[in-house]
């Protein structure tokens, strides 16, 4: 009989996985590898995609456990296994907080472990003149050069970005405390920093300008994560648990896994990477479901996303230069790099020559939590409340066929929405109520993973909206305080529906009239081809 799979989910530790026999996906070719590329390595990823686990795999790689790594890449690579002192610090501890008091006390609480092991002097008194005497005496007192394992290096920093005049203030207590790795850069041997934003190295790291960032290197794309590849090599008796479970075959559910998990790429040659959090727990709970969003959209990112407005529509295909999106937190001028850092959009294509990236949103999981959370923003709604309700309605109508029923669905569902605080304010900054109507339907298509575009061009204009449907698409129009007839000869007049003339699904034109004085959908025209 078979034994049964163990799936570190919530489990961070190397040690932990190996001795008692958790699934390990072996990345330690790679750790081997960027270990020996530089002194100081930066990398960044997003929540919950293997960072920790890859600090402590560093930890007991530079302790010389030489016994865990047996029957793993390292091996082939590794001979001496030499043992150095290891300070490891997890500066997640330190987030949440309200001042700088209660910053620089948590940070001296998260070096207490270290301090009871190197000792501390009484002059020691702020975080960063406790980090620099562990240095110093881990070195003094081993005779070895030190390893330093930074994890989360921004966690203080992501709740106070939209402070203007706390996160300068935490920002100070940081740099003061990473300020020594630069002053102690001679009894280093390696040291390794992760997060998941980049803020500069001259706000941070204050004179420490000699780091390497790995994090859109293609060599180390798939160092966190889980390539699809890795999948069918030592995961595919999961997938067929998992297709028992569902009753498909093994193949249906390996798509299945691949629509909900995958497509992230974080280099312009990458992988597929599968998000593992998502993917261990849905083998461990034997289902499909957004276990990466049980927590919520950070609050962080959606105050970003209001600072700058944000147009939701615009994340599934947007062509840019990595400067757009891999820059320092403090210099952006959109929300486009914390959405990319976070998690919630990624590499989908790379132009070589012309060194330009096309960002989106990477898969099922992503895009329905991500629209969940920001429906309420948006509409005063609850996204679960609409997920189940309106928006279930109106796919299963679409999904036979019968778009009446659809639109008198989204009729009645527009009549209720709330007339939520500020909603003359989010009509502004969206410009025209259109655009806010543009907005909702995004969402709600979205929620229910339905790819919908919002101002798709063609040779003579831009269609307000098509929604592609697996067997239909939808060309739709919206006019303000206009008739339906209105909205179904600009389609026309435009040809909006000409550039769908080699697919082979139907087009289907819908006309809608809206009142603004009603904020309601008044009437609508069908037109099947």
């Amino acid at each position: 009989m078979e034994q049964e799979r163990r799936y570190p989910v919530g489990i961070q530790t190397f040690s932990e996985i190996i001795t008692k026999g958790y699934l390990y996906i072996d990345k330690t070719d790679l750790m081997w590898r960027m270990q020996r590329l530089s002194k100081f390595i930066f990398l960044s990823r997003p929540r919950r995609f293997g960072k920790s686990l890859l600090t402590t795999t560093l930890c007991s790689f530079f302790r010389g456990e030489r016994e865990l790594f047996e029957g793993l890449k390292v091996m082939a690579l590794e001979k001496e296994w030499k043992r150095y002192p290891v300070l490891h610090i997890d500066v997640s501890m330190a987030k949440g907080q309200e001042s700088v008091e209660e910053l620089r006390g948590s940070l001296m609480i998260g070096m207490k472990p270290l301090v009871e092991f190197y000792g501390k002097d009484s002059d020691e008194t702020t975080p960063g003149k406790v980090f620099s005497g562990l240095i110093q005496r881990a070195y003094q007192q081993t005779g070895e050069q030190v390893v330093v394992v930074i994890d989360e290096y921004d966690a203080p920093l992501l709740d106070v970005l939209h402070e203007e005049e706390q996160l300068p203030a935490f920002r100070r207590v940081m740099q003061e405390f990473y300020q020594c790795l630069k002053a102690r850069e001679a009894m280093i041997r390696f040291c390794f920093i992760t997060g998941i934003t980049k803020f500069s190295q001259l706000s941070i790291f204050s004179t420490l300008n000699n780091i390497t960032n790995i994090t859109l290197l293609p060599e180390f794309a798939a160092i966190c994560g889980i390539t699809g590849e890795e999948i069918d090599e030592q995961m595919q008796p999961d997938v067929a648990r998992l297709a028992e479970r569902y009753k498909c075959s093994p193949a249906e559910m390996r798509q299945m896994l691949r629509d909900t998990y995958d497509g992230y790429h974080f280099a312009g040659e990458s992988p597929d990477i599968y998000n593992p959090f998502s993917l261990m727990k849905a083998f461990n709970e034997r289902r499909l479901a957004n276990f990466w969003f049980e927590s919520g959209t950070p609050s962080y990112l959606l105050r970003q996303m209001r600072r700058f407005h944000t147009d939701i529509t615009k994340l599934d295909d947007l062509e840019v230069p990595a400067s757009s999106f891999d820059q320092p937190t403090e210099n952006m001028e959109d929300a486009l790099p914390l959405l990319y850092q976070s998690g919630y959009m990624t590499i989908k294509d790379y132009d070589f020559y012309g060194q330009s990236y096309t960002l989106g949103i990477p898969n099922k999981e992503v895009r329905v939590g991500f629209t969940e959370g920001l429906l309420p923003s948006i509409t005063g709604m609850r996204g679960g409340d609409v997920q189940m309700g309106f928006a279930l309605r109106f796919w299963r109508a679409l999904r036979v066929k019968d778009t009446d029923l659809a639109l008198r669905e989204l009729q009645a569902y527009l009549e209720g929405l709330p007339y939520v605080e500020g909603f003359k304010k989010k009509l502004e900054e969206v410009i025209v109520a259109e655009g806010f109507y543009e907005w909702t339907f995004y969402l709600i298509f979205s929620m229910l993973n339905v790819y919908v575009q919002t101002q798709v061009k063609c040779a003579r204009g831009r269609a307000d909206m098509v929604v592609f449907m697996p067997d239909t698409i939808y060309v739709m129009e919206l006019k303000l305080n206009g008739t339906a007839q209105d909205a179904l000869d600009q389609i026309n007049d435009k040809g909006y529906a000409l550039r769908y003339a080699t697919d082979p699904r139907p087009v289907v034109k819908v006309g809608m009239g809206f009142s603004i004085e009603k904020r309601a959908l008044t009437e609508y025209k069908i037109i099947d081809n």
